[in-house]
């Protein structure tokens, strides 16, 4: 006998979810989203929970364990500061900190 193969639409389907998941150089694999998801609300929250900063507008992006600030703040003080908290959270491998003093 000759041995068939045949592909179901549940075995195409498997092949399809996992695909999904693989990370490339441009996207990032569910697991990182997740962790950086947790890093972003990591960010934010010491930002908020910090009396110099909480009150300024403060956008926290994450990607690949790299945090983007983003928005304005009063002074070169408070954007050396926002950086310095960002950097300060548990996974954060580096902080672009593009914030802008108005």
């Amino acid at each position: 006998m000759k041995p068939t193969f045949r592909i179901t639409a549940a075995d195409f389907a498997l092949v399809l979810a996992l695909g999904a998941c693989v990370e490339t150089r441009t996207s990032e694999s569910t697991g990182e989203y997740v962790d950086n998801a947790a890093i972003t609300a990591k960010v934010k929250t010491a930002i908020l929970q910090d009396p110099a900063l909480k009150v300024m507008q403060i956008s926290v992006k994450s990607y690949k364990d790299v945090v983007q600030l983003s928005g304005f703040v009063d002074s070169g003080a408070a954007k050396t500061h926002a950086g310095f908290v960002a950097g300060n959270v548990a996974g954060v491998s580096s902080v672009t900190n593009d914030l802008v003093v108005k």
